[in-house]
């Protein structure tokens, strides 16, 4: 398995070859090409992160998930998987590290572990995705797509419980 990438590089150098690409001009044309985009994705990316630092530092998300864990405990969510529900559309490295507590706490084959594990992917980095994508074309009102990115996360979590509960774990 860990092969699988530098393999591919291989086959795509060899092919280069046979075409007779220029394999170093055409990286470094494309690089420069995205130059510009990473010019527009940076500061919402900046953005984006500082919230996030500022949101778990000050301990708000803390008290939110502790606000919000009754409701979503009495609607079938066991309180583990809140954490991870709520951190989950802001940031993909603290859902990562949410999941390793929950395997380190609950286990990788338990109910829970495989429900947070359905759940990391079937769901997605809100709010960082919306922020570079409708950041690096210049849309400042994204009208309904975080309602219906909220609403699809919301459809995700709810079938991870399904889909564990279904796999009989």
């Amino acid at each position: 398995m860990s092969l699988i990438l530098p393999g591919l590089i291989v086959l795509l150098l060899i092919y280069a070859y046979i075409k007779k690409a220029d394999v170093y001009s055409a990286f470094i044309s494309g690089a420069l090409e995205a130059l510009p985009m990473l010019y527009k994705t940076l500061p919402s990316m900046c953005a984006m992160m500082a919230a996030l630092s500022i949101l778990r530092k000050s301990g708000a998300m803390e008290a939110f998930t502790g606000a919000v864990s009754p409701a979503l405990q009495k609607a079938g969510m066991p309180g583990e998987l809140v954490p991870l529900f709520l951190l989950r559309p802001f940031s993909g490295s603290a859902a990562l590290a949410i999941l390793r507590d929950i395997f380190d706490t609950c286990g990788a084959d338990s109910f829970v572990g495989v429900a947070a594990s359905v759940m990391l992917g079937s769901t997605e980095t809100i709010f960082y995705t919306i922020s570079v994508y409708l950041g690096s074309i210049g849309v400042t009102k994204p009208r309904y797509c975080i309602a219906a990115s909220l609403g699809a996360a919301i459809v995700g979590a709810a079938s991870a419980l399904v889909l564990a509960r279904m796999a009989g774990v």
